[in-house]
């Protein structure tokens, strides 16, 4: 069974669909004819062009079960912009926290905003799939919260924004918001009030959050972080289909799409 890294909740955490791409989490993606750019779930790696940067990002995940019990997961997705706002993503599945085993790479995207063609790549079948998307993704992530453009009013009624000031992180300067939404117990599962807590660290130098953080007590958390980061430009390689990669037959597609 393929874990993903998708939330159920009521906040901002709950987006547009906006594909079925590259994205994850940043983390198991589905690929689809007609898939778009990236997923605006966790950290949206945004086509800002004269911004360039290589860096991983580190995801830590918990997932409450029907049972009760809670399992710790982990993954660690490599990511590159260059200056023409191309950006490039490796995903790897989701494996139990205290793994020491070196996580297999399960899919690699790049998307090129000049063109609007995006690229995925199957190392394990050295298969590709190519396209052109519609609607190309903006050049800010849909959750500004801590942005200096995003600040504004509260969710809603129920959420509380608190201002967690600038911080140093992965090398650049970051800005923090905090959200804590109450649900109040009428509507919680529980009998009791379920409080969802989110942060969001905006860099105004790479034009993204450079970490995000959700928790649910009712599902679980998540954590994405920006690591690793310099501000050096990737390996023009990295945007190109290797030698000995084949198109990906429909049939092939669709058993990606399965897992």
């Amino acid at each position: 069974m393929r874990l993903r890294l998708g939330f159920v909740r009521t906040s901002r955490w709950v987006l547009p669909a906006l594909f079925a791409v590259v994205l994850f989490m940043v983390v198991p993606f589905v690929v689809v004819r007609g898939a778009l750019a990236q997923n605006t779930n966790g950290i949206f790696i945004t086509p800002a062009a004269d911004a360039p940067f290589t860096g991983s990002i580190e995801v830590e995940r918990s997932e409450v079960r029907p049972d009760g019990s809670v399992v710790q997961l982990k993954t660690v997705r490599d990511v590159a912009r260059d200056s023409r706002g191309r950006i490039y993503n490796v995903f790897r599945a989701l494996v139990p926290a205290n793994s020491g085993d070196v996580i297999p790479v399960e899919r690699i995207h790049f998307y090129d905003p000049e063109t609007r063609g995006y690229t995925y790549l199957y190392p394990q079948q050295h298969a590709y799939v190519t396209g052109i998307v519609n609607h190309p993704p903006a050049a800010e992530p849909a959750d500004l919260v801590a942005s200096s453009t995003g600040r504004g009013a509260p969710l809603n009624q129920f959420t509380k924004e608190e201002d967690l000031g600038m911080r140093q992180m992965a090398g650049v300067s970051a800005h923090g918001v905090r959200e804590v939404q109450t649900i109040p117990a009428a509507d919680g599962s529980a009998g009791k009030d379920v409080v969802l807590t989110d942060e969001y660290w905006y860099s105004e130098d790479l034009h993204m959050n450079v970490k995000v953080s959700h928790n649910d007590p009712r599902t679980g958390s998540v954590t994405m972080a920006l690591t690793k980061a310099t501000r050096a430009y990737p390996d023009p390689s990295l945007f190109q289909i290797p030698d000995g990669y084949h198109p990906m037959s429909p049939r092939q597609e669709g058993q990606s799409a399965s897992r």
